[in-house]
């Protein structure tokens, strides 16, 4: 586990080539097809090296829940034990970790009425507005939730006003759920400077830029099941982190340096979010990736 840029692919290629195993990845963005360099998808050399799982399972138009993560990371895992090779979860999605290692509580089913009058009061009030409302409500909801992502917003709001619980009360609940079939090692990689982190933030934003990061948006506008979205930048896989921001310059909202900026700035703020959600894992293990990889190797070789 780890915020964003602090190296989780690379140690867990590592690992995977020394102990025979294979990475499932834990990351909202990369199940996506054509969320390449934006998301720092493995290149086709690291996904031929290692087998990967749960990369490209859906068109960006289409959704993908915690609850099908969770099924199919479970399947994932299964065939893995059974092969007699190790599973190694590697991301930063903390709803997709919970929902495999935690399950998911029963909250309320969709309601269409519900969800039709907070859309609405957005469209009056602004989704930054009723983001704030939720910080009232439920603050911890607020923290993971970026103020521009209309749909977790909506269906935090919506939950509490169908059950008067917030949604972090009912994730806090426990849920019956089938044990893994081996144990679990939880490692969370964070650089002690978060100076350090914010520099690789921003090296590798510019690295996607110099590989044709805006290229690859062009290709997913050109999409006809995205051209002909009514509300493209509402979809799951538009809002991964830094396509907002080169989809509105593609548009000409802003401009090439405001894009850059806004990029860096969203990206940094995902971190943050991860690294708060972090806190509260407190059966994992903290490492400085850089300064504290014997460490790191020493824990594996333990729990081996």
């Amino acid at each position: 586990m780890g915020p964003t840029a602090s190296g989780k692919t690379a140690l867990a290629l590592d690992w995977a080539a020394r102990l025979g195993g294979e990475i499932v990845s834990v990351d909202s963005a990369l199940v996506y097809r054509g969320l390449d360099i934006g998301a720092a998808k493995p290149g086709a050399d690291e996904l031929a090296a290692v087998p990967h799982h749960l990369i490209d399972v859906r068109d960006p138009w289409q959704p993908y829940s915690a609850a099908e993560f969770a099924s199919d990371a479970r399947a994932a895992i299964d065939g893995i034990v059974a092969r007699g090779r190790v599973p190694i979860l590697a991301g930063g999605t903390g709803l997709y970790f919970h929902a495999l290692l935690q399950g998911l509580s029963a909250m309320p089913e969709a309601d269409a009425t519900v969800r039709a009058q907070i859309e609405a009061e957005a469209g009056e009030r602004s989704w930054a507005t009723l983001h704030a409302e939720l910080s009232r409500i439920d603050p911890r909801a607020a923290a993971r939730i970026h103020a521009t992502d209309a749909q977790r917003i909506q269906r935090a709001l919506e939950v509490y006003r169908l059950s008067g619980r917030t949604i972090s009360d009912w994730r806090d609940a426990p849920s019956p759920q089938a044990r893994l079939p081996c144990r679990v090692l939880k490692l969370v990689l964070v650089p002690h400077e978060r100076a350090l982190l914010h520099q690789r933030i921003e090296q590798r934003f510019d690295a996607m830029l110099a590989g044709g990061f805006l290229d690859e948006v062009r290709g997913l506008r050109a999409l006809p099941q995205l051209r002909s979205h009514p509300r493209p930048l509402d979809l799951p896989a538009m809002r991964a982190v830094g396509y907002r921001q080169a989809w509105e310059h593609l548009d000409g909202r802003i401009d090439a340096a405001t894009f850059r900026d806004q990029g860096i700035f969203a990206t940094r703020q995902l971190a943050r979010r991860q690294l708060t959600w972090l806190r509260g894992e407190l059966d994992a293990r903290q490492f400085d990736p850089q300064r504290q990889r014997a460490e790191l190797d020493a824990a594996l070789s333990a729990f081996i």
